[in-house]
């Protein structure tokens, strides 16, 4: 469930609405009615939230589904020297482990929005690719899939495509046909909370939301 100021904040969001009074954000830059600011902004907390939710729903999936996995597993790095986002504890398809590197990418930003407002997961695609190249020296003994959506809702194609093999595993072992749009919701709802947060973030902490936000 969503509270109701999040619920005002994601509502509007997807009606290009007024949702918040212009400000000031914490990184100096200023933020206009339509907050849009806040979901590509570096110093936004709402983005590692949201980033931290995905991958412990992923995680969680894949314990349902009997395949242990871990976050952030030690001894792995990509060409950059970050550590992937997971990795399961056993193999996931053809005697390989699955690692696995999450990203949520703002499909309003100016860097995507041409590519975005064209075709619909645009930027979530990119994103993936760009995840890809940064594990090409990936020992082959691992599956890696990177799991690209956007904060207004697109997932790119190798996201749809572990969640598709992910949500049929849950179904087989918890015999609910239900379980794997459960699953797509959980995922969904972490993206729309992780907006909000967000936007909410550049507000300054003197006080409340209610001076700032524009209730729909």
């Amino acid at each position: 469930m969503l509270d109701h100021t999040t619920l005002s904040v994601v509502i509007g969001l997807r009606l290009g609405a007024s949702i918040i009074q212009p400000h000031r954000c914490h990184c100096g830059d200023s933020v206009d009615t339509y907050g849009h600011h806040g979901l590509s902004c570096s110093r936004s907390a709402g983005r590692f939230s949201r980033h931290s939710t995905i991958n412990d729903i992923i995680r969680r999936s894949l314990a349902t589904a009997h395949v242990p996995a871990v976050l952030e597993p030690i001894g792995l790095a990509r060409s950059d020297g970050k550590r992937p986002d997971g990795m399961t504890l056993i193999p996931w398809r053809l005697g390989r482990s699955l690692l696995w590197d999450a990203t949520c990418v703002d499909t309003l930003a100016a860097s995507h929005i041409q590519a975005t407002s064209s075709m619909v997961g645009a930027a979530a695609s990119s994103a993936e690719q760009a995840k890809r190249r940064k594990y090409e020296n990936l020992d082959s003994s691992f599956i890696f899939v990177p799991f690209g959506v956007e904060t207004l809702g697109p997932w790119g194609p190798e996201a749809r495509a572990l969640f598709k093999e992910l949500s049929k595993r849950v179904i087989e072992s918890t015999g609910d046909p239900r379980a794997g749009s459960y699953l797509g919701q959980r995922i969904s709802l972490a993206i729309q909370r992780g907006n909000a947060a967000s936007i909410l973030g550049t507000v300054p902490r003197c006080g409340g939301f209610e001076d700032v936000l524009d209730f729909i």
